[in-house]
């Protein structure tokens, strides 16, 4: 998954933009791509990894985001061994 910085949050309107760390343009995304962990949770600054919706990768204004989640929770959703099983 692509990772960047939110750069943007627009509360009132839904929405925000992302700066990808490989240094493209900003990324947009709306609220409803923030799933489970909440578009209000998230803050100018804050780390994200993020997938690139659609197959041109690019809308007619730009890129735009979806599965936005902190990167940090990206890291920890992989599944950890039970105990006594490594």
């Amino acid at each position: 998954m692509p990772q960047g910085t939110v750069k943007i949050l627009v509360d009132d309107r839904g929405y925000g933009f992302i700066a990808p760390a490989d240094g493209g343009a900003d990324v947009f995304f709306p609220h409803a791509a923030c799933p489970s962990h909440g578009f209000r949770k998230l803050t100018v600054g804050q780390a994200v990894s993020y997938e690139i919706q659609g197959g041109d990768k690019k809308s007619a204004k730009g890129p735009r985001a979806r599965n936005v989640v902190p990167a940090a929770a990206e890291q920890t959703s992989e599944p950890t061994p039970a105990a006594g099983t490594e």
